[in-house]
Order: C-alpha cells, then structure tokens, then sequence
C-alpha cells in the first residue's frame, strides 16, 4: 500500500523536528548553565532541598567511569542505531504511537549528552537534588530516564509478546551467516 507524502512528513519529518527542537532546548538550557555559572557555582532554588549547580560530569551518574568519553560516544551511536530501527520497525503503525513518542525522548536525550561529550569532551550537569544523594543531572537525562520508564511500561504492561517481537525485529540473517548457522524467522515465530 502507498503512503500519502502528508503520512510520511508526520511519520519521518514531524519527529526529525521534534528531536531537533529538543535537543536545542537541551542545549539551549546548557548553554545558559554554562554562561550564567562558574564551575561548581550552586545557586539553591529550595533551600536544601533542590539547587541548580553546574558541573562537567566526564562520566555517568555518580561519576562513575569518568573518562571513558570515546566508550560513551561509540554506546550512544550504537543505542541510537538501534533506537532508530526500533522506529523504523513502527513507524507506520498507530497501535505503537506510545514507543515512537517513547523512542523520540530517547534519540534526543542521547544526542543532547552525546553532543557534549563530542564537543566538550564533558556532559553539562546542573540540577541538584540536595535532599538525597542523587546525581547532578540536565535536560537530555531527564528525557532519556523518561523514555526508559515509558518504554519499559509500554513493553511489559501494554504490548503482548507478539507486539514486543514486532517491536524489535531486526534483520539478522547476516549475523546469523557470519556465525554460520542458518536461522529461518519464520520458523522461530512458533516458539
């Protein structure tokens, strides 16, 4: 069946602007941190509750694996591969409307970090939950646990089993000759 061109814009372009637009306003934010605050500056918005505290985070949360910029980079293009076969895989059905707005929050979360790590060699962080000891965060991360929490409902609670291996389907039949097995998927859809 052929699509419409006003499908295709609201299918392809419409989330192309949208994961423009966020992650703009994930840079945007940034900019404005790294502009208005010198390192480490904290400003508290709720007095030992929540501050607004600009730091370089070279890792991940808790400042786990600090300095592993190029393992960061290469796993963030490799999610976002996958993240865009995921898209690829639904766009044109309105049943998983929920993963492709799920899988739009993600994409722009990993390019908004992914876009620091590159230019800066750093992720800029600046919201500060004091009251628990909770890592200093941005924008793009708040996307990014977002997407995860929707997509992890949508997958266990929502879709069926069925769904969830539509959702995922890759083309792994060059995988499967490299490894030298010869796997037919449609056999595998019984199991």
């Amino acid at each position: 069946m052929k699509r419409s061109s006003t499908f295709k814009i609201k299918i392809f372009i419409l989330p192309i602007i949208i994961i423009g637009l966020l992650t703009a306003l994930d840079q945007l934010t940034k900019f404005i941190i790294t502009s208005k605050f010198s390192l480490y500056e904290s400003k508290p918005v709720i007095h030992d509750v929540f501050a607004i505290t600009y730091i370089q985070n070279t890792g991940m949360s808790w400042g786990l694996f600090k300095g592993k910029r190029i393992i960061f980079i290469v796993l963030t293009f490799i999610a976002l591969l996958f993240a865009f076969r995921i898209y690829y895989n639904v766009y044109d059905k309105k049943k998983y409307l929920p993963i492709r707005i799920s899988l739009v929050l993600l994409i722009s979360g990993a390019l908004g970090n992914m876009l620091d790590r590159i230019r800066l060699g750093y992720v800029v962080d600046f919201f500060s939950f004091e009251l628990i000891n909770f890592p200093v965060f941005n924008v793009a991360d708040i996307m990014v646990v977002v997407s995860f929490f929707l997509l992890f409902f949508l997958l266990i609670f929502k879709y069926s089993n069925e769904e969830f291996d539509e959702i995922t389907r890759l083309k792994i039949s060059a995988i499967n000759e490299v490894n030298g097995t010869n796997v037919n998927n449609d056999n595998n859809d019984n199991e």
